[in-house]
């Protein structure tokens, strides 16, 4: 309460002493100073995010949160802006702007089909193996073309196995710091529309297409030397990029978070290895990674620490890099129009301005992300709001401050 009275004070002098006051009288007969309506930018958006700080909301919660004139390149407002806090879903920037940044705007999700062994006429004599990329859109379709490829091969009859190879990543299939009761997604290199069980489905798909298979859908098994492509389904960055921030999907934020892990080369690749690669995106950034917490890509995790000086440095770092803004900023939500942002903000100068990544989890609400001021100024934001009782109290907070911002 102290730091918010002073910081209170200190900007009110400061624009006393920048815009022009008005004497007015009370109905006490005293005169007191009231700021005109009218203050030069800045000024009067500094005064309002001071005034929001006064909110009955922070008496029992936190905020962190910060304002960065990206065409200044300065700080325009900060407040708790280095404590650290849960970001929840907003910890999906940094896996999405780390993952472009290591793996580029070109980069591709793959799931692979190959055999290995003899063709005699239309039987194969050898096995199919099912190599998993972890991309989260491989879907009954995808697989259906799989079973499709082998058909057109001229195969009726595979007298072997179907396996599974998943030494893309760990074996672990959920994150660090996930709780039990949540809709957690399930970690793993191959799935169908999410679902686990790709080899057995595989065999259904292949015995619609009329061929028999004689040995079994079984364990996992590395790709051995020599296998032959079959078929490949690929999915673009950017289109698991649109799920992963419109929607806040964190199957596909973990595939995202994994990919970056697997650049690394370390086979299987882990939580650890994508960690280790973000750390790396923060010093560059300009920060010091040592006092941040990693667990995971999605934000799923109780263990991940960022700030809001945090989230506004790596904004700043992918605004200055035409490679890694071009692909962000279409797949933010924007306000009042699309995505976890449709319902917020709807009739206010932030409708259609404001493009930021929400996030939620029990007791934390965040959002951060891009908006442009009245002045043509493109600025950056986050706000970070931990021990909130109900969510919506800290969304309608965040949607008063991007007004703020927009008008």
């Amino acid at each position: 309460m102290m730091k918010r009275l002073v910081l209170g004070l200190f900007m009110l002098l400061s624009v006393a002493a920048s815009a022009q006051m008005a004497p007015v009288v009370t109905e006490t007969g005293q005169e007191a100073m009231v700021c005109e309506q009218q203050q030069p930018w800045p000024m009067g958006m500094q005064w309002k995010l001071d005034s929001i700080l006064r909110d009955p909301l922070l008496d029992q919660t936190q905020v962190g949160m910060m304002v960065w004139d990206l065409t200044d390149n300065k700080s325009l407002f900060a407040f708790n802006q280095r404590q650290l806090l849960r970001p929840a879903s907003t910890m999906k920037l940094l896996t999405a702007i780390t993952a472009l940044d290591q793996l580029g705007g070109n980069y591709q999700f793959r799931t692979s089909l190959y055999y290995k062994g003899e063709l005699t006429g239309h039987t194969l004599q050898g096995s199919l193996y099912c190599v998993g990329g972890m991309d989260p859109m491989f879907s009954s379709d995808d697989l259906r073309e799989f079973a499709n490829s082998v058909k057109r091969m001229g195969i009726d009859t595979i007298v072997g196995n179907i396996v599974a190879d998943v030494s893309m990543k760990d074996t672990l299939k959920w994150g660090e710091g996930w709780c039990w009761d949540d809709d957690n997604p399930t970690l793993s290199p191959l799935l169908v529309s999410r679902k686990a069980g790709f080899t057995s489905m595989l065999a259904s798909e292949l015995a619609n297409a009329q061929v028999v298979l004689k040995g079994r859908a079984r364990g996992t098994e590395t790709l051995p030397a020599g296998a032959v492509l079959v078929s490949e389904r690929r999915h673009s960055i950017d289109q698991v990029l649109m799920r992963m921030m419109k929607d806040s999907d964190n199957l596909y934020a973990e595939s995202m978070f994994y990919q970056t892990a697997a650049s690394s080369g370390r086979q299987p690749a882990r939580a650890l290895d994508g960690a280790r690669l973000e750390r790396a995106l923060l010093e560059r950034a300009g920060l010091q990674s040592s006092v941040y917490r990693i667990a995971d890509g999605s934000g799923l995790s109780l263990y991940n620490y960022l700030s809001a000086e945090l989230e506004v440095a790596i904004l700043r770092y992918a605004f200055k890099r035409k490679a890694i803004y071009d692909h962000l900023l279409p797949a933010l939500p924007i306000a009042a129009e699309d995505g976890t942002l449709k319902k917020r903000m709807k009739d206010t100068p932030a409708a259609g301005n404001v493009r930021a990544k929400t996030g939620t989890l029990t007791g934390v609400a965040s959002l951060a992300g891009y908006c442009t001021a009245s002045n043509g100024h493109r600025l950056c934001f986050a706000i970070i709001n931990q021990g909130v009782q109900r969510a919506a109290d800290a969304r309608d907070y965040q949607d008063k401050i991007c007004n703020i911002l927009c008008e």
